[in-house]
């Protein structure tokens, strides 16, 4: 208080008068020239380059706040003439200290929106990273700036930090949760920006556009935002759809119920109208061979399709069906490739194609896969088949309109 007093009354008295006026204004001058003219000299320059590295260094206004070092380190070295004391000493560097945090907190985020237009960016994102260093920086900062102030050591504030170390980790629990659920999603891969990402319990189904230390960003199909904590998306279970992506293929798993009374043996005159398919034709010729021969060998006569062996309308559908897809220039020859009969149950009897196509596009492939399903239940009732379905409101008016007949 003494000080304060001898210095405001030092001011007054016009003692200092001369030095006060001309050091401040040097520190006026000196602002202006490193703001107005050297950092726009500087920022017109960068914008001149080819890179885009030192335009994102001005977006991120690393350098905005170090003009006011100037007259700050002018005011410093000029306390031999004016009047000074241990209070304006302490307040001087830690401001140039809090401009040198500002200015390296920016410097980190401009880091890391350079990292972005690198290739490794499309691989993994490094926002939790640089979030992690900024609040490590910033708490170092923080205790350096109090020791300035204070007088102490900054070795003497962390030494008081460990009786408070119970209390921090309830504050920052949930800023550690975030960190070791960041650190999972770098070492194990679990996703990166640009994944498909589904996580039905959060009601999240799209895109993850943005990796933070405490969030996750995750553009729905809606064009909506999801927002999920990283700690909380980790803890529990989603699917990432990467692993199709890069395969190449997208499964095509879906089946079409066969009425089963509409199942039967081929007639010879069935047989020869299947031999006219392009698709089947082969297997048609085949199958009758090894069909005839088995019944030769038996000494089976075709007197009755019981006793031997016979083609069945079913069981030549889902010949066709795998021989339409295996000419199908859509579909990926190179995965798994089934067409397969299920178990039969009260709505039919499954032929359930599992199959990939070669364009992972959600568009493509359900063109695609609705074009495969048009044309196969379409060619159904060629094979005298009949899909099953539930009856609807026509099937029992037309019932009763014949019962009334």
């Amino acid at each position: 208080m003494q000080d304060f007093q001898e210095f405001t009354k030092s001011v007054f008295s016009g003692q200092w008068y001369t030095s006060y006026l001309l050091i401040g204004m040097l520190c006026l001058v000196a602002y202006f020239i490193t703001s107005r003219i050297l950092l726009r000299t500087v920022s017109h320059l960068f914008k001149k380059t080819s890179t885009k590295f030192d335009d994102i260094l001005i977006e991120e206004r690393v350098f905005s706040k170090l003009p006011f070092l100037v007259p700050l380190v002018i005011l410093y070295n000029s306390k031999d003439l004016l009047y000074w004391n241990n209070l304006l000493d302490r307040v001087i560097l830690s401001t140039i200290a809090l401009i040198f945090l500002y200015s390296l907190n920016a410097l980190i985020n401009a880091l890391n929106e350079m990292f972005k237009l690198t290739d490794l960016s499309k691989k993994f994102s490094i926002k939790s990273y640089t979030q992690i260093g900024k609040l490590l920086i910033n708490i170092f900062g923080i205790i350096v700036v109090i020791a300035v102030l204070t007088g102490n050591s900054p070795v003497y504030l962390l030494s008081g930090l460990g009786a408070l170390t119970a209390v921090l980790i309830l504050v920052f629990k949930d800023t550690i949760l975030s960190l070791v659920s960041s650190v999972q999603i770098s070492s194990n891969d679990l996703f990166k920006v640009g994944d498909w990402v589904e996580a039905p319990q959060f009601g999240a189904d799209g895109d993850v556009i943005d990796i933070a230390l405490h969030s996750v960003k995750i553009q729905n199909w809606d064009k909506t935002i999801s927002v999920i904590p990283t700690n909380k998306l980790i803890d529990s279970s989603f699917k990432n759809w990467r692993g199709m992506a890069e395969s190449g293929g997208r499964r095509i798993k879906r089946s079409i119920n066969i009425d089963m009374s509409s199942i039967k043996f081929c007639t010879n005159e069935m047989i020869d109208r299947y031999s006219k398919y392009n698709v089947i034709a082969n297997y048609i010729k085949v199958k009758l061979e090894e069909v005839q021969r088995f019944n030769i060998e038996n000494n089976i006569t075709d007197e009755s399709l019981i006793n031997g062996r016979s083609l069945t309308n079913i069981g030549t559908f889902r010949a066709y069906i795998e021989g339409y897809l295996r000419n199908h220039n859509k579909i990926h020859d190179e995965m798994t490739f089934l067409v397969r009969q299920l178990s039969p149950s009260a709505n039919g009897l499954p032929i359930e194609i599992y199959v990939f196509s070669n364009d992972t596009d959600w568009l493509n492939y359900e063109k695609i896969q609705a074009d495969i399903f048009d044309h196969l239940l379409a060619v159904v009732s060629e094979f005298e088949l009949k899909v099953f379905q539930n009856p609807s409101g026509s099937d029992f008016k037309s019932s009763f309109a014949d019962v009334n007949e």
